[in-house]
């Protein structure tokens, strides 16, 4: 069952056959752990002969190695394999609720459907209904492109979000008689997870219609103060890049086909994801801080003030003591909407920065887009940090400037795409590494 406009199908899913060992089956999501290859080297030895989606991905820890050609032809013989000797099965079109138990939270609710890369555009300015919330680095895809290209099958770690506040679309689902079709602990540290078909007509017509209301023009407009934007259904939380390479395939096969009428029915012109509410009480966003390094403090500052005063915003800096001091400053402040702020740490140096009238919505797009100005061209360099206390521990060694960056609001997040476009890179994270999508579902795209 397709649906054009709201760009969906129920696709026809491949799980593996009855007997087969689902915890060693499903594994992590291939980009995470990707400076931890003793991660993977374990894994591999737990999972022993088993099946297991580990032999058809390509975890990124091994990426620029030399036998990339070797592991992506056992990638794609595996393939071929567990669908020859009925390994893998494939289901009636339909699709799969899913109900995840992390390390951290109790139920993380998701819905496992085929979007249809027709209505998505990663590009700056996109208006399509399927969009990108962060920067996409093409750069990053011909790898990628590599790996898939001439594969038979896909298995996402993608995660989509809906801004959907009253819970129409997949919460209803869990009150209905449904039959579950698998039920078992992740391996790792990764949770529990359940899922239940979700393949009769009447269930996925009542999933339609609540899509279809979200999209309803006039309350997109409403709900984000806008005219004469693209209607915004779905955005991605997690796997961007892959989406981006299933997009890029696409387009080559509609380019190489005779006419790109006889090719609207290939499979590779959807590409399977979970589809999750960006309001789910179990979904958590973590912010991503900010460290300069081989740069000098005081000079940083003095162009910070100047680069938003020619945007004609306002910088007031305030000096603390420690951290904790600049912490408690910050939390006395009563919110203001047109104000930013962002605390920093130099060498002997503890700081707020409060950024008036900023032009973006975000204040990590303010202090992104400060950087980016800053540091090109020049000797310094830029990461990315999880946890305040690894910025506070960087950001006080000789040549560097850390950034604390406030979290993300889920309901700013749809807004902002709206408003302002794609997010920076590395805006969020979705949790922690233990909590990705483990892969489990599969789908033919050949």
């Amino acid at each position: 069952m397709r649906n054009s406009e709201l760009g969906i199908e129920a696709p026809k899913i491949l799980l593996p056959k009855n007997g087969v060992d689902l915890t060693n089956w499903s594994v992590v999501a291939c980009d995470q752990f990707t400076s931890q290859p003793e991660y993977w080297k374990k894994l591999a030895e737990d999972i022993g002969e088993d099946p297991s989606t580990l032999n058809m991905v390509f975890p990124e820890v091994y990426l620029g190695g030399t036998d990339s050609e070797e592991r992506i032809s056992r990638i794609n013989a595996t393939m071929d394999e567990y669908i020859g000797k009925g390994i893998l099965e494939e289901l009636e079109p339909g699709f799969i609720l899913l109900d995840r138990k992390t390390s951290h939270v109790p139920s993380r609710k998701g819905l496992i459907v085929a979007l249809d890369l027709e209505k998505y555009d990663y590009k700056p300015g996109s208006q399509s209904l399927i969009r990108a919330t962060e920067g996409t680095i093409e750069d990053r895809l011909p790898p990628r492109i590599t790996i898939r290209e001439n594969a038979k099958v896909e298995l996402p770690h993608i995660m989509v979000l809906i801004d959907d506040p009253d819970r129409t679309v997949i919460e209803p689902l869990f009150e209905k008689d449904l039959s579950l079709i698998y039920d078992f602990e992740l391996n790792g540290t990764g949770g529990h997870i359940k899922g239940w078909r979700v393949d009769a007509n009447e269930d996925i017509a009542s999933i339609l219609q609540s899509l279809e209301a979200l999209s309803d023009q006039c309350l997109f407009n409403s709900r984000y103060g806008v005219s004469g934007k693209g209607v915004l259904l779905y955005a991605m939380g997690d796997g961007n890049h892959s989406l981006a390479t299933a997009k890029s395939i696409w387009e080559s096969l509609k380019a190489e086909a005779e006419s790109p009428e006889s090719v609207m029915d290939h499979p590779a012109r959807f590409a399977l994801v979970e589809l999750m509410n960006v309001h789910d009480a179990g979904l958590e966003f973590e912010p991503i801080h900010r460290l300069a390094f081989g740069v000098i403090g005081d000079e940083l500052l003095v162009e910070l003030k100047q680069f938003f005063a020619d945007e004609g915003s306002e910088v007031v800096l305030e000096l603390f003591d420690s951290l904790e001091s600049a912490k408690k400053r910050l939390a006395s402040l009563e919110a203001n909407s047109s104000e930013h702020r962002v605390l920093w740490v130099a060498p002997g140096q503890y700081g707020l920065i409060r950024l008036v009238n900023p032009r973006r919505n975000l204040e990590v797009g303010n202090l992104q887009a400060f950087l980016d100005a800053y540091l090109d061209g020049s000797e310094g360099e830029l990461d990315y940090i999880h946890g305040e206390d690894v910025v506070e521990d960087l950001g006080s060694k000789e040549g560097n400037v850390g950034f604390i960056l406030p979290g993300i609001g889920k309901s700013d997040l749809f807004k902002t795409v709206v408003l302002d476009g794609a997010l920076p890179r590395k805006t969020f994270s979705m949790g922690e590494a233990d909590e990705k999508r483990y892969y489990l579902e599969a789908r033919r795209i050949q």
